[in-house]
């Protein structure tokens, strides 16, 4: 799983580098054409977009008029010294000296030339892989499935049950998971949306549904954070590893064979696992989704940026990330980023539900009402099920007489 975000994230570094070399070279047959053009745009700079491949733009960027002040005087008018293409470049291009009427952080910005990079991005590679992420995940379940089966409960049910989660646990657990699946069906909703939506509901029906998206997204994200920091606050202290994690891996957890039960205490070292990344996804994409919620307040990325080129890495891989980046770059850098960690979360998500519901008997009790049966814990969580008993069996001592 890890692997294929490191393919999404080294596909977004190499296009990233990609266009940063191309703007730093030019053939020379191009430079040539245009020198017979006057610098104005060829023939083969045309044809080069159409084909999609990447243009070398300093020719435009580089002059929006400013640098041919005398030649412009006196031909076209009351504009001053800047022609209507040159004005456009400079606006483009961020040289302009725009006044504007607002004064928020953005509202200078007109036109913002990097974005094309991100909307490409999005819609293609970024979505591409991501999808390969979730359908591979749904294959692997389905495969387990009809190899393994359901997972039973071997041995003889007590009619005994014990308690395993509180109320105030399930209470943190059911807001998490809840506001995750909402957030993780709207945000695909949002993302493929306008593919797959739009020919059954029409424009206007997808506009609909795109705002209610929109809303439920923004305002549960809230109780998702707050899901997140109970599941912290609650279980932290139950997924440190320890030994008895080691030999439950070493087994595989007794997932792919009968009769097989790995000692556990109250969560097994799969479920560790799946902790551990639902924490850390968690912190991260709640990150991502407040500088998104926040983009002026809260900027990440250039600052994340600059660490990152301090330590050399980005220079290794031949990249040198944004330091200065606008507004709107901010934004796209944590949309990638969000929808990234978001198919890695979905992924894992869906393996939980499975072992959670329909994948093994008795496991959705835990959850369900709290309390499981006495049998499924004692081969699912042996050594945690004889710490609830030697407390139980310490509570039932009688005090001593004084």
């Amino acid at each position: 799983m890890f692997r294929l975000l490191f393919a999404l994230l080294f596909t977004f570094a190499l296009a990233q580098a990609s266009v940063a070399q191309t703007n730093e070279t030019e053939t020379p047959s191009t430079t040539s054409e245009r020198a017979s053009t006057g610098g104005a745009t060829t023939l083969e700079d045309i044809l080069a977009r159409q084909r999609g491949e990447k243009v070398d733009n300093s020719y435009r960027s580089e002059n929006t008029g400013q640098g041919n002040v005398e030649g412009l005087l006196g031909q076209i008018g009351t504009r001053g010294v800047a022609s209507d293409s040159d004005v456009y470049r400079a606006l483009r291009y961020g040289s302009a000296d725009v006044t504007v009427s607002s004064h928020g952080p953005a509202d200078s910005v007109l036109i913002q030339d990097g974005g094309m990079w991100w909307l490409n991005f999005r819609t293609g590679p970024l979505r591409e892989y991501g999808t390969y992420i979730i359908a591979g995940m749904l294959a692997i379940i389905v495969l387990f499935f009809l190899i393994r089966g359901k997972i039973r409960i071997d041995g003889e049910r007590t009619g005994r049950t014990v308690l395993r989660f509180n109320s105030f646990e399930r209470f943190g657990h059911w807001l998490f998971a809840g506001s995750f699946l909402i957030l993780g069906i709207t945000g695909l909703l949002t993302l493929y949306g306008r593919d797959f939506l739009i020919p059954i509901f029409g424009k206007e029906g997808f506009a609909t549904i795109a705002q209610s998206c929109k809303w439920l997204h923004n305002n549960l994200a809230w109780a998702f954070m707050l899901g997140l920091i109970i599941v912290t606050v609650n279980w932290i202290a139950h997924n440190i590893p320890n030994r008895a994690d080691l030999k439950w891996l070493a087994a595989g957890g007794g997932l792919f064979t009968k009769n097989s039960h790995p000692p556990a205490k109250k969560f097994n070292a799969g479920q560790k696992i799946i902790f551990w990344a639902c924490i850390l996804l968690g912190v991260s994409i709640s990150l991502s989704g407040l500088s998104l919620l926040f983009p002026f307040e809260l900027p990440m990325f250039a600052k994340t940026f600059t660490v990152a080129n301090a330590t050399g890495i980005p220079q290794m891989l031949g990249l040198n990330l944004p330091v200065q980046m606008s507004p709107q770059e901010e934004m796209q850098y944590a949309q990638v980023w969000h929808v990234m960690v978001a198919y890695v979360f979905i992924a894992i998500i869906i393996a939980h539900i499975y072992l959670g519901s329909v994948g093994m008997e008795g496991a959705f009790d835990a959850m369900g009402t709290g309390e499981v049966e006495e049998q499924w814990a004692r081969e699912h969580h042996s050594l945690w099920l004889e710490e609830v008993q030697a407390k139980e069996a310490s509570k039932g001592v009688a005090s001593p007489a004084e």
